[in-house]
């Protein structure tokens, strides 16, 4: 996000500051970055500015977080269980970063936004991943770190399970209405 500021004259920010911004659409994180709306040609130029370094960045300086690997294998493992992946990354970002980092085979959906797409709400990338995978309003969890992620779960009737070793805060997720706060990944398969 700096590298885009940058690229259109702003300051950069210290990276503690742009935490929060991780997660939720870069539209909204760049509108608050420059003081204006989501649709203001300003956030469309620094989302480009973005996306001109993320595609590599993303793929060279991602890791997976220790322990979430064995977590999605337990969960994938248990009988009736299918697993599914709903993110504001966008599709062209989200599907090699997932086999960069050895993910891919333990989902069945990728339910993200086209890059074409100025702003996709997480709520509707959830109902994007359920209709593909054909949910029939069962038993369900969404598993997410920010409170767009609880707020998301609420809205479709699932089970908002907010982990704490991501970018979201235990306070921002209990405000949010995580049902239970996981706070490494061996806790995730009991949780959901």
């Amino acid at each position: 996000m700096n590298h885009a500021l940058a690229a259109h004259g702003r300051e950069p920010v210290p990276p503690e500051s742009l935490y929060p911004l991780i997660g939720p659409s870069l539209s909204y994180g760049f509108a608050s970055l420059l003081g204006v709306g989501p649709d203001d040609p300003e956030v469309a130029t620094c989302i480009a500015a973005y996306r001109s370094v993320y595609a590599e960045v993303s793929l060279r300086d991602t890791p997976t977080y220790p322990g979430v690997p064995e977590a999605l294998a337990s969960i994938a493992a248990q009988p009736r269980r299918r697993l599914g992946v709903a993110t504001s990354k966008p599709r062209a970002f989200a599907e090699p970063l997932l086999d960069a980092l050895g993910l891919h085979g333990f989902f069945e959906v990728l339910a993200a936004p086209e890059l074409d797409l100025h702003v996709e709400s997480k709520t509707a990338t959830v109902a994007a991943a359920l209709d593909a995978l054909g949910w029939d309003g069962g038993p369900a969890a969404m598993v997410g770190d920010r409170n767009v992620d609880m707020e998301a779960a609420h809205a479709h009737g699932l089970r908002a399970v907010g982990v704490t070793w991501g970018f979201g805060t235990a306070d921002e997720l209990r405000d949010a209405g995580a049902d239970v706060l996981v706070a490494s990944p061996g806790e995730l398969p009991a949780a959901v």
